[in-house]
């Protein structure tokens, strides 16, 4: 039996007006999804714990079958993993995002235009960072180049700040938002005088994108401690993600991370060549379980951008799924198939909620005949729902 979970980030939403109060999802043209929702199990799953922050990281470790209340100890760290950066027991990490600001008001008084800065690539973010780590770099702190605009930031002897969410706040004046702890304030402040005119930041503005001027910190931790996926489940897997908090997660967990070409997790990522590595992983390479993770839907629904999200959910259904499914097919394996999202971002709000998702799973030794299509409306009709989310991983498990 080999096993495959194929999660959209951020894929469930709410009914919007501009859609006839529907959702993206509902509106999604998404012939393989509903196909399993045909032959599968449909249900909602609730993967943030009522006490916990919805986040990915929380999300994707319940999805993964880990208690987050037993395993979470902050999300930067888990990127760290994957980032390869050291870490001592009694540092703290931070998510170090470049944002974009706006220019001409005092620092406290700039509005944030973008988390991403318009998804600005590895190749920039690292020139800036170099400036960066000039300007900041000591003994006491330490920068990492991650992925695209998320890096890492090390506080040897540090204490976990509860600091804001970038993603959270767009479009908002930053002042009430910034850190109450005056190291980590100063660093904002001073990175919008290193970055703002840096060259690269001048010649991306002339092209017409955003500027990278500002870092922002968020999201500390400890050094995580998860248990092996292959020790709990018996399963050898691997990973699949453009991201590093889930190639974090599965470095913590033992899991081989699969870097694909051209994965960059925005809207236009090789979608095909995810879904060929995790086949070629489980039918040629002997592995047993494929986490397949796929950022777009939660990049649009951060944006905003209801076409966006929707053509991002078209993308995974028709350029991910049914090519994972036709190739499993096709070789005669025994196989069960997980799709769902982590947690909802809805359009309303463009950042993440705790409420329930919708899950699909669907055995290749089951063939049921009904007429379903996967969204959040039937799924919820479907009558079968999880509260604790990191529970639904043993019952995809069984045999």
């Amino acid at each position: 039996m080999k096993y495959i979970v194929i999660l959209g980030d951020g894929m469930a939403d709410e009914p919007l007006d501009r859609l006839d109060g529907r959702t993206p999802l509902e509106c999604a043209a998404t012939p393989a999804m509903d196909a399993l929702a045909c032959q599968g199990e449909m249900g909602l799953v609730k993967n943030v714990p009522a006490s916990m922050k919805p986040g990915s990281d929380v999300a994707n470790l319940a999805v993964l079958g880990y208690d987050p209340a037993a395993n979470y100890s902050g999300r930067s760290p888990l990127e760290a993993l994957s980032v390869g950066v050291p870490m001592e027991e009694t540092d703290v990490v931070f998510r170090c995002n470049i944002v974009t600001v706006s220019e001409t008001e005092p620092y406290a008084e700039k509005t944030i235009l973008d988390h991403s800065s318009g998804e600005i690539s590895t190749e920039d973010a690292d020139i800036l960072m170099d400036a960066v780590r000039a300007a900041f770099n000591s003994e006491e702190i330490q920068f990492y180049t991650g992925t695209s605009y998320r890096h890492i930031t090390i506080w040897k002897k540090g204490r976990v700040l509860d600091l804001a969410q970038p993603h959270d706040h767009l479009g908002q004046v930053i002042g009430p938002f910034l850190p109450e702890n005056k190291l980590f304030r100063d660093m904002m402040e001073k990175s919008f005088d290193v970055l703002n005119d840096h060259p690269l930041n001048l010649q991306r503005a002339a092209e017409g994108k955003n500027k990278a001027n500002s870092l922002w910190f968020w999201g500390a931790g400890t050094k995580p401690s998860l248990g092996s996926f292959k020790a709990k489940t018996g399963l050898e897997g691997v990973m699949i993600s453009a991201v590093d908090l889930l190639k974090g997660i599965a470095v913590g967990a033992g899991m081989e991370v699969i870097d694909v070409p051209g994965a960059t997790g925005s809207l236009e990522t090789n979608y095909e060549g995810k879904a060929d590595a995790a086949v070629k992983a489980l039918l040629e390479e002997g592995k047993d379980f494929a986490y397949i993770h796929v950022e777009g839907p939660d990049e649009m629904g951060h944006q905003g951008s209801i076409d966006h999200k929707i053509k991002s959910i078209e993308y995974l259904d028709s350029r991910l799924i049914a090519r994972v499914k036709e190739a499993m097919d096709a070789s005669g394996e025994d196989y069960r198939l997980l799709v769902l999202p982590d947690h909802p971002t809805p359009i309303r709000c463009r950042t993440h909620t705790s409420d329930p998702v919708p899950y699909v799973l669907y055995d290749s030794r089951v063939q049921r005949k009904k007429t379903a299509h996967y969204n959040e409306k039937e799924a919820a009709a479907a009558g079968h729902y999880q509260p604790d989310g990191y529970k639904l991983m043993d019952e995809f498990l069984k045999r």
